[in-house]
């Protein structure tokens, strides 16, 4: 039987003024020695995606940034069968730009070159699938072999603490409604409107797991506009369905999606007991409701 596990990651796109991009190279002790990728990694119990990349930045490179947007967010599966373990990963990259700091190898590290590159050199690289997909260039399957099969990856965090990776849409219509979704009894949040949307199945990448939502809480079929922000949510003691406190830690994208062809919402059997309605409200309608911060700062209302 494989173990399914996940982890969250943080990445940057970094350019200099010749459009070449930073890139890093996996070091002996890493899960893809020799492979070349972005600079970033894994994001910490309660870190914000965003100061998780500008801390691997500081890491790998020794140079300083900013964010200055949101790039994308996708999601990919890397296989041990000597451990029987799959590994999800749902990585979210940003613009940066550079702020201070020396560049510099990593020292002692999981990366082991730091390597300005153009896309016609990056293009010769071994290099990790998503890091090809983000900078337009062929996506070609890793050799095999190539990830180490003498580690377990990324272990299961403690049973108290949890880390979700979500995908949320600010869903509309043509005439301008917004779709919400009201939370069930028994969950955080219960009673209150929310974006459609949840989180994501092992293997699924976040804009396909948005639109699956989207039909299993509202019964409409969507198709994602853009992507505006990453939000993270820590709550150290959250109590949900469990009966027992967690420390909790959520990190949400959060999509525009149009629905071309509204329909009445419906919530169907497949959303899992945690929507109890669903609805289309005009934009005068929306600030009087009451809402999860998530929902009302895709909106832009306070919700109350």
């Amino acid at each position: 039987m494989v173990e399914e596990r996940r982890r969250i990651g943080a990445y940057g796109v970094l350019q200099d003024a010749d459009g070449r991009v930073l890139l890093v190279r996996g070091s002996v002790d890493a899960d893809f020695p020799g492979v070349w990728q972005l600079p970033g990694g894994g994001v910490d119990h309660a870190e914000h995606p965003e100061r998780a990349v500008v801390r691997e930045f500081a890491e790998e490179t020794g140079l300083t940034v900013r964010v200055t947007g949101l790039r994308d967010a996708v999601a990919d599966v890397t296989r041990y069968p000597q451990l029987g373990v799959a590994l999800h990963t749902d990585r979210i990259v940003f613009d940066v730009a550079p702020t201070g700091g020396t560049l510099r190898d990593e020292p002692d590290g999981t990366t082991d070159l730091v390597r300005w590159c153009t896309l016609d050199e990056a293009r010769c690289l071994p290099l990790l699938p998503f890091t090809a997909d983000v900078l337009g260039l062929p996506v070609d399957p890793l050799p095999e072999h190539t990830a180490r099969p003498d580690r377990a990856p990324f272990g299961p965090l403690p049973a108290d603490r949890r880390q979700r990776f979500a995908a949320y849409g600010l869903v509309t219509d043509p005439a301008g409604r917004v779709l919400l979704t009201m939370i069930a009894d028994g969950y955080p949040g219960a009673g209150k409107w929310h974006l459609p949307g949840g989180g994501t199945d092992h293997g699924e990448q976040p804009a396909a797991g948005l639109l699956r939502e989207l039909v299993e809480e509202a019964g409409q079929l969507g198709r994602v506009v853009d992507l505006l922000t990453v939000d993270n949510l820590h709550n150290p003691a959250a109590l949900g369905p469990e009966g027992r406190p967690l420390d909790w830690h959520g990190v949400r994208v959060i999509y525009r999606v149009r629905v071309d062809a509204p329909t009445e919402a419906v919530v169907t059997e497949l959303a899992g007991g945690s929507t109890a309605r669903a609805a289309w409200f005009a934009p005068e309608q929306v600030s009087g409701l009451a809402m999860t911060d998530v929902a009302a700062l895709a909106t832009g209302r306070r919700g109350r």
